[in-house]
């Protein structure tokens, strides 16, 4: 069954305490998208890009307030890859079953808590373990897990 990579945030900063995939800004020396992808990754949660067989490049998306542009892409790893935190920027790994996250109701409205939100914010999301995973990243899975369910890239 196919599974999803999520990082947990840490707690500080403006995506405090939220779901998302391994990724950021991309640094001067990044040849690419693809390798600011896979640097980060890397740096996050210690994937060597030597274990991802990157599947296809999808849409962009623009992040809601903070304005980013994110190119993301699809890659397949292996089941059994361990994990190594950076224990500044990520606090946990989540990896979700994709057909969990299109059930039918799974997706409501769900209060999100985080330092930057203490007193909390009710975002559309879907619960993943005790995290909501909503906004930017929750945009990406949109149009993304139909697609993967449908079986466009073969497991």
């Amino acid at each position: 069954m196919l599974r999803l990579v999520l990082v947990v945030r840490a707690d500080r900063g403006l995506h405090a305490g939220q779901l998302g995939f391994p990724g950021g800004q991309a640094d001067p020396a990044d040849a690419s998208p693809l390798a600011t992808a896979l640097r980060e990754a890397e740096e996050e949660i210690g994937l060597s890009p030597a274990q991802v067989e990157v599947l296809a490049e999808l849409e962009p998306v623009q992040s809601g307030p903070s304005r980013f542009d994110v190119q993301p892409f699809l890659g397949r790893i292996p089941g059994d890859t361990p994990w190594r935190l950076s224990a500044d920027e990520i606090v946990d790994v989540l990896t979700p079953w994709v057909g969990d996250l299109a059930r039918p109701g799974v997706r409501r409205e769900l209060l999100f808590r985080s330092s930057h939100w203490p007193e909390g914010r009710l975002v559309e999301g879907i619960a993943v373990g005790d995290h909501v995973l909503w906004g930017m990243t929750l945009r990406l899975l949109d149009p993304l897990v139909p697609r993967l369910l449908a079986g466009e890239w073969p497991l």
